[in-house]
């Protein structure tokens, strides 16, 4: 329902791929850095809700959001503390909500950045009208990688020049690569971004 809204005013993906892939990730990220298994299962159920207040609007979806994950996790038996840890994390997904509270919202936030490829765009026939869509689907490859020896956490991207320009992605994603640095941070690492090979941050 949450996609729905969003395809009817022009967003793209964020229905259950969106969703699965920001959980797995969030999931993998933790776990590869050695937090426990119920950290990281906390971090992959706020990564399937993270994005479930779209149905209620885009703005403050994640602030709507957090308060719809709620009633879940309380009927999935989440106790009191990893609710609100959970909630926490969906409201800091947006990347202009301030200071990172730990490695539960900072696993999510870099999932959800993470997630940039032409698969999400809906229409591909709009990409010379959005540049959301235009970097989204320029977009080809797309991969978070853990280093954990090196507390190192490396998003590479392959991005088509023929449709958007690497100086496009910096322009609508620059907020979203400053949130992955400070995630990082909070997990004790250090985020590195590639595009077509070339180490950008």
């Amino acid at each position: 329902m949450a996609d729905k809204y969003l395809e009817a005013i022009g967003y793209t993906e964020h229905g259950l791929r969106h969703t699965d892939i920001v959980s797995k990730t969030a999931y993998n990220i933790l776990k590869k850095l050695s937090f426990s298994e119920s950290e990281a299962e906390l971090a992959a159920a706020a990564g399937f809700l993270h994005d479930i207040g779209n149905m209620l609007g885009r703005s403050n979806h994640h602030k709507m959001g957090a308060i719809l994950a709620k009633e879940v996790l309380e009927e999935l038996g989440y106790d009191l503390k990893d609710i609100t840890r959970a909630m926490q994390a969906i409201v800091m997904h947006e990347e202009d909500e301030g200071v990172i509270p730990d490695m539960i919202a900072a696993a999510l936030v870099l999932a959800d950045k993470a997630d940039v490829h032409r698969s999400r765009v809906r229409n591909p026939a709009m990409v010379t009208e959005d540049i959301h869509d235009r970097v989204n689907y320029a977009a080809t490859e797309s991969e978070l990688s853990i280093d954990a020896e090196k507390r190192l956490i490396t998003l590479s991207l392959v991005i088509d020049t023929r449709i958007s320009q690497v100086i496009e992605y910096f322009e609508i994603f620059l907020s979203r690569m400053t949130a992955c640095r400070k995630a990082a941070r909070v997990l004790n690492c250090e985020f590195q971004l590639y595009i077509n090979d070339t180490r950008l941050a």
